[in-house]
């Protein structure tokens, strides 16, 4: 699902080049739960970045899910950051004009290929992806609202069962300037897998949570690893990794196993 090969990027300081992201080679297969260890600095975020398509490698390659990311301009980058990839930021993202319950559909509105059949549920392929919509038009702004959905949509059906596993579904109405940082944590984890993603990154997905809510959001990572989906974490929590596959660690831009 992921694999990077020679994986670099380069910054400068103070006139001098150095690698952020140092010759890194990842793998990460479907149904695995891949953890990133190490001090603050030491290129975890870039990293993360550069598979996501956030950034451009100075050399190397990342691959997700078949696709060379390097080669995908910035439209297809995002249409893959919603359709494939679910990533949790390490800082809160979550849009402050829309309730918690429209800032987890908010992906699924985006993706526009949700088509519903006479059941009103999205046209799936064999796969388990939703079909491609002809009616898609390209020259539609990037950001939009969430249409209003009944509350028995599929959608919203699907986001009040996220936000229930994770605990904070009594705040699908409130707007994220109500929520505390923890609370705003777990709601990012919901909207990242509003769309059933292939690969789930997760940038310190615990960071403000307490031991309880740890074991909770630990949990559901597990359970989403266990279904097929490919998890890379980074993290500094300890507890966390007692869920993990295989936990590596990277230490000035140089990744090993930990």
């Amino acid at each position: 699902m992921l694999e990077t090969h020679d994986l670099t990027r380069e910054f400068r300081r103070r006139g001098k080049p150095f690698a952020a992201v140092d010759h890194v080679n990842l793998t990460v297969a479907p149904g695995e739960f891949v953890a990133i260890v190490g001090r603050s600095g030491n290129g975890k975020s870039t990293l993360l970045n550069l598979i996501t398509g956030l950034l451009r490698p100075t050399g190397g390659s990342v691959t997700v899910d078949g696709r060379d990311v390097a080669s995908l301009d910035d439209r297809e980058a995002s249409a893959m950051r919603n359709r494939t990839i679910g990533f949790v930021t390490q800082s809160a993202t979550l849009l402050a004009n829309l309730t918690v319950l429209d800032n987890v559909i908010l992906p699924a509105a985006m993706a526009g290929d949700a088509l519903r059949d006479t059941d009103g549920r999205p046209d799936m392929d064999a796969t388990g992806d939703a079909v491609p919509s002809a009616s898609r038009d390209d020259d539609m702004p990037d950001v939009i609202a969430p249409e209003r959905l009944d509350d028995d949509d599929p959608l919203t059906f699907r986001a009040h069962d996220l936000l229930q596993s994770l605990q904070v579904d009594d705040l699908a109405g409130c707007y994220p300037k109500e929520l505390s940082g923890g609370e705003m944590r777990r709601v990012s984890i919901a909207r990242a897998l509003m769309n059933r993603p292939k690969l789930l990154i997760a940038d310190e997905p615990t960071g403000d949570l307490d031991a309880e809510s740890t074991a909770i959001v630990m949990r559901l990572l597990r359970d989403v690893a266990d279904g097929g989906t490919a998890v890379l974490m980074v993290t500094h929590d300890p507890d966390a990794l007692a869920y993990v596959d295989r936990t590596l660690r990277m230490d000035r831009g140089l990744l090993s196993e930990a």
